[in-house]
């Protein structure tokens, strides 16, 4: 059996957790969009640094500042929605 690494296993549970919080403060759409949305762009974008580059550490950073920019972009999303059902 294959060692497991901890980093990987953190950051999926990590998108996991951000897909599940927009389930639940958002909606089941916005939790399904996060989820989606980050594998749509994250995958490919992961396949291209490290096919071009061979350098796992900038994918690494690449990776885990989208799902930083995902959360700020659900934190801002929240905010508005609450700003405007006042």
């Amino acid at each position: 059996m294959p060692k497991l690494h901890a980093e990987p296993l953190i950051f999926c549970l990590a998108w996991a957790a951000l897909a599940f919080a927009a389930a639940i403060m958002g909606s089941l759409w916005a939790g399904i969009l996060f989820s989606a949305g980050l594998a749509i762009v994250l995958m490919p974008l992961s396949a291209t640094i490290i096919a071009k580059t061979e350098n796992f550490t900038l994918e690494r950073q690449v990776r885990w500042g989208l799902l930083v920019l995902a959360a700020l972009a659900l934190a801002a999303g929240l905010a508005v929605q609450s700003s405007s059902s006042s």
